[in-house]
């Protein structure tokens, strides 16, 4: 992975400008998705973040799910004394399946994910699309 480019270099909007044919396109891409490659996963990360904040069940059900493990993991193959019931481990698993299997069903997690892919798509390739090469890259590539 790549270095973080400075926040200016990587809106540097004098370097913007509408591709002239499916080459430059291509050579924009190639370019700026390895140069830009660990702001793009700050990018997708900043996506993920939004799309789980605006599907509050399927947060609930990832936190649910992982305090549910992490539960069952910390009894450590030891049963669950209720007081009127003991419950073993794949007992306790059965019963964290049988909660978060409908709960993430109803959390539509596909259709998020086919939002993320969708707007990171369109955002990343977008920008290295539309994002010119410095100049100083279109000298060296002509002196090789």
């Amino acid at each position: 992975m790549g270095t973080i480019r400075p926040v200016g270099e990587f809106f540097d909007f004098k370097r913007i400008s509408k591709p002239r044919h499916m080459n430059e396109v291509q050579s924009r891409v190639s370019y700026n998705l390895t140069y830009f490659s660990a702001n793009y996963l700050i990018v997708f990360a900043m996506l993920s973040v939004y799309s789980l904040l605006t599907n509050m069940l399927l947060l609930f059900v990832l936190i649910f799910v992982s305090i549910g493990l992490y539960g069952i993991n910390y009894l450590k193959g030891e049963d669950l004394n209720l007081g009127f019931t003991r419950l073993n481990t794949s007992q306790l698993y059965a019963g964290l399946l049988i909660i978060a299997l409908p709960l993430g069903f109803l959390a539509s997690p596909f259709s998020t994910i086919l939002w993320l892919l969708g707007a990171a798509g369109v955002t990343i390739i977008g920008h290295a699309a539309m994002l010119d090469k410095p100049i100083d890259s279109a000298f060296s590539e002509s002196a090789v």
